[in-house]
């Protein structure tokens, strides 16, 4: 009898030894009891995310990852996506469903459309959970297989995912993998749980002219989290898909044709002339509130704040009005006042790192008539300074103040209400790479800040990536909690970015060293990038948003 190959596996610092072919799933249940209450869903073979279906076949390091840790919630709520699709076209019947789609998340959910032969309402909505639980209790197996492409393209054309097989004719590989949940197929951009036994925490509710998908946070994996959604948000990222629709472009798939068929010109002065009416309707109702002397613009990392703020500002001319940039960068408070947070690093992020009174007396002072000095400040010697540049408004000026706390009333309580113009833009990014496969907007914004820290700070894709958690935590805290108070939401999103990013990007990602914790976020998104056909910037207006990320611009940013 043949003896048993054995492979050593480490983890956490410790060798074991396994049969060779042993099913990671069942190395994972060795050390379940050290994750509990969390749920295992993936391993770390070597620095490489593995499904647990995967079989043991060389001595290795493994890791484990649960909902706690970013590529773990991901791949659940990928698998709850797989599950609703399951138990909403047994519900009502594939030969009733024309469309259902995964359109954007929402306050720890995900918005969907649903259309066909049926009635959207909660009544439907509790059947297709009931359907869910009953599949999530069965721990049915969700399985993976690999399909010559030509095959998968014919599979989803009958399966009336036309969009699913004309994504895969961009691919150039001769075989994609597939998933199936009893019977179902269905193609996913990442990682699975191992069978429906681990999706177990969801809802769904009826919302607006859809429905959402409710889900656990990462923070908390077993407890629905809060869904308290931004009204104003939804509306602006809502008319963004429907502004998508419109010039043939909702998905990746119709990109793709687009550029592939030479129109990628034609909508790329499409879409930037839709931002410019924007921008120009925005300035023309500032200009028709006389009492407006204060245009507040906050976003998050990499919304493009600095050109909106230009590009306003040229357009508020253009109404008669004379613009005044402010910066409020300038109002930090000294290095050795800034507070720390709770890991004792500098904390630059919160409010108590500005020093709000010297600006509302400062910005209270000017709408008084008085003459003020305004400060600068030097990063380098971490201190305010004042050198000399004085400021008076007169009738028709306006202040354009950009920084991270312009929607929070604590940091303008000096300055009257009706004096405020307050502006949140943010990238909401409504292009998805199929209907059942969204793209986070957090993933349009990192593909810019990678750029950008590259050309304009000499960062590395691996520094940029590593410090992007920091950046989020910052906006959840200071930016997100205010967004509502905006009395305009501007999307700075473009549908054609991210295939002009694809170039940048891709060798900065294929810089991120192997060995390192970053890699796993840098491989994920160069999977992403690939299925975008790249679209040269020599079109690409010098005014464009974009120029303050790939540089080329005529504003300096």
């Amino acid at each position: 009898m043949e003896e048993k190959i054995m492979r050593r596996v480490t983890v956490d610092g410790t060798e074991y030894a396994y049969p060779d072919g042993t099913a990671y799933h069942a190395i994972a249940a060795d050390f379940q009891k050290r994750f509990q209450p969390y749920d295992i869903l993936l391993a770390s073979r070597d620095g490489k995310l593995c499904e647990l279906h995967k079989v043991l076949d060389r001595d290795c390091t493994l890791k484990f990852l649960t909902a706690r840790d970013k590529p773990g919630i991901q791949t659940y709520e990928r698998s709850a996506v797989f599950l609703l699709l399951k138990a909403f076209y047994d519900t009502v019947g594939r030969e009733n469903v024309d469309h259902i789609s995964v359109e954007f998340s929402l306050s720890s959910a995900l918005f969907l459309r649903a259309s066909g032969g049926f009635t959207l309402d909660q009544a439907l909505l509790d059947r297709v959970e009931a359907r869910m639980r009953e599949l999530s209790e069965a721990a049915i197996p969700i399985e993976k297989r690999s399909l010559n492409t030509d095959d998968a393209m014919d599979l989803f054309r009958q399966a009336g995912f036309i969009h699913k097989a004309q994504l895969l004719s961009f691919r150039i590989n001769s075989h994609v993998n597939v998933y199936s949940l009893d019977g179902f197929v269905d193609y996913f951009y990442g990682y699975m749980a191992p069978d429906t036994g681990y999706i177990r925490v969801f809802a769904l509710e009826l919302f607006e002219n859809g429905f959402v998908l409710r889900l656990p946070t990462q923070k908390d994996p077993n407890q629905l989290g809060e869904f308290r959604p931004s009204i104003k948000v939804f509306r602006e990222l809502y008319a963004s898909t429907l502004r998508s629709e419109g010039l043939g472009a909702s998905n990746v798939a119709e990109l793709n044709a687009t550029i592939s068929q030479g129109g990628a010109t034609p909508l790329i002065l499409a879409y930037e002339a839709m931002m410019e009416k924007k921008i120009g309707d925005i300035a023309a109702e500032i200009a028709s509130r006389k009492e407006v002397r204060f245009v507040m613009i906050a976003g998050p990392s990499s919304s493009g704040k600095t050109t909106f703020s230009h590009r306003l500002s040229t357009q508020l001319r253009a109404c008669g009005l004379h613009p005044h940039a402010i910066a409020t960068d300038n109002y930090f408070v000294n290095r050795d006042k800034t507070p720390r947070d709770e890991d004792g690093n500098l904390d630059f992020e919160g409010l108590g790192a500005m020093d709000v009174e010297q600006f509302n007396t400062d910005m209270s002072r000017l709408l008084n008539g008085e003459t003020v000095e305004m400060p600068s400040y030097n990063f380098k010697k971490g201190m305010r300074e004042y050198n000399g540049n004085f400021l008076h408004l007169e009738d028709g000026d306006v202040l354009v103040i950009e920084g991270i706390h312009c929607l929070n009333d604590r940091f303008t309580h000096a300055l009257p209400k009706e004096s405020k113009y307050r502006i949140y833009i943010s990238c909401l990014t409504t292009l998805n790479i199929d209907g059942h496969n969204r793209i986070p907007t957090t993933d349009a914004r990192l593909l810019r800040r990678i750029e950008r820290d590259a050309r304009t700070r000499g960062y590395s894709a691996q520094a940029t990536i590593k410090m992007w958690p920091s950046v989020r935590r910052g906006e959840e805290n200071n930016i997100f909690p205010f967004q509502d108070s905006a009395d305009m939401i501007f999307n700075s999103c473009l549908i054609y970015e991210t295939a002009l990013l694809k170039p940048y990007v891709q060798p900065l990602l294929f810089g991120v060293p192997r060995d390192s914790e970053e890699y796993v976020e840098a491989k994920r998104l160069l999977k992403f990038l690939n299925y975008f056909l790249p679209i040269p910037a020599d079109d690409v207006p010098k005014t464009s948003l974009m120029r303050e990320f790939i540089g080329g611009g005529c504003y300096h940013v």
